[in-house]
């Protein structure tokens, strides 16, 4: 059979590279690349972009090299992000940049990594990935003569800080955000109260679909939940049921493989259709009239986000609260909680250059680098500096 889909033409609603704000720094335009092209090509040039592959969301990277780590799931997201765009008529640069560079912000050991650092930083007005992710691309990568950063596009930064929603909603004022926020000197620009361009919120909800997915896969592989008690789960289980139905005698790892391909499709068909509904309903003639709504233009249905929340609740019992991986979680924790209490109290051991900047400062400064430090480990690298610093047979 011949495939016969055929990409639809560019939206007027699409973001456009030729009408870009711009960068922070005024450089060259490229002869080869559009400004979101040019993007993408420096989040996946990026340091904090490959240390992703060391990364986890739930399990601990050295625990098995056949779960999903941060730079894998961030594939899976832009394939996703790139699809869905290129079926709507949006920009499938822009999405995919956001898609690539939505989890660079996150410390090691995913979300345990990213309470334990928030606690740490309490005093110190505290920490955020999201908030990170801004100042990963805006200060901490060094790559450039002449700016600190990678100097994305305002639409990328826009993405990147809003692709939740708006960010000042319900009269929260601009000083209650994340310090790493806060010292993005052009916060303001990227305006806070509104919603992100289309491409951001496709490159959100790509992620929802791909982690929700993937991680019916991992929980199955590491033995947190049976196929069997995943069929309990409505649509879910329906899908896993007709799978096993019509192939009674396929190895189950296969029987998984299928069903969760048959679930992305589910859920990219939902987000498209309903999507395509609401953009009927609301008729915008460009980007901006999008941002200007009073709800996001790309969205799930009300059936299908039932469900999702359905299963949603079933992997927090069943697969984050596991004991298992409750027992990651705690040493996780305690590594960074160790790390970040010895590095902040004796600077001298951090390596150089960031020595150097914590020894020259105090507070919530030297807090920050260390933060800053610490969030950009990977998992492995987290434990062996911990081991160093630690295990007294190290020194021998």
């Amino acid at each position: 059979m011949v495939e016969t889909f055929v990409p639809p033409q560019r939206s007027i609603y699409a973001s456009d590279p030729l009408q870009t704000r711009g960068r922070a720094h005024e450089e060259a335009p490229s002869a080869t690349r559009t400004c979101f092209q040019r993007d993408r090509d420096r989040i996946i040039h990026s340091s904090a972009f490959r240390r992703l592959k060391q990364k986890t969301q739930v399990f601990v990277a050295h625990e098995g090299d056949f779960y999903r780590t941060r730079l894998t799931h961030s594939l899976e997201v832009a394939q996703i992000a790139r699809s869905v765009a290129r079926t709507l008529g949006l920009d499938e640069d822009l999405a995919e940049a956001l898609a690539l560079s939505h989890d660079i912000g996150h410390p090691p050991f995913g979300h345990a990594g990213e309470d334990e650092l928030d606690a740490c930083m309490q005093e110190y007005n505290g920490f955020d990935h999201n908030a990170q992710t801004l100042r990963v691309v805006t200060k901490l990568e060094k790559r450039y003569p002449t700016f600190d950063g990678l100097n994305l596009s305002w639409e990328t930064l826009e993405g990147l800080v809003k692709h939740n929603g708006p960010v000042l909603t319900d009269g929260k004022s601009i000083d209650t955000l994340p310090q790493a926020f806060l010292d993005y000197p052009q916060l303001e620009n990227l305006e806070l109260h509104t919603f992100a361009g289309p491409e951001a919120q496709v490159a959100a909800l790509a992620d929802d679909i791909a982690y929700n997915n993937h991680d019916i896969d991992d929980g199955i592989a590491a033995g947190l939940f049976t196929v069997d008690e995943i069929c309990e789960v409505p649509l879910v289980g329906d899908v896993f049921k007709g799978v096993r139905k019509e192939y009674a005698f396929l190895d189950e790892k296969l029987i998984v493989a299928e069903a969760v391909r048959r679930l992305i499709g589910i859920w990219v068909d939902d987000l498209v259709k309903e999507s395509r509904r609401r953009l009927k309903k609301h008729n915008p003639q460009s980007a901006e009239d999008i941002r200007n709504l009073d709800e996001p233009v790309i969205a799930f249905s009300k059936r299908l986000d039932d469900k999702q929340r359905v299963l949603r609740a079933f992997l927090y019992e069943r697969m984050y609260k596991h004991f298992k991986v409750n027992r990651m979680r705690s040493q996780a924790r305690r590594i960074l909680k160790e790390l970040f209490e010895l590095f902040n109290r004796e600077p001298n051991t951090l390596p150089p250059p960031w020595r150097q900047d914590a020894e020259q400062t105090s507070g919530d400064r030297r807090a920050r680098i260390v933060c800053d430090y610490i969030a950009g480990m990977t998992d492995n690298y987290a434990i062996e500096e911990h081991r160093r610093l630690f295990n007294l047979d190290s020194m021998i």
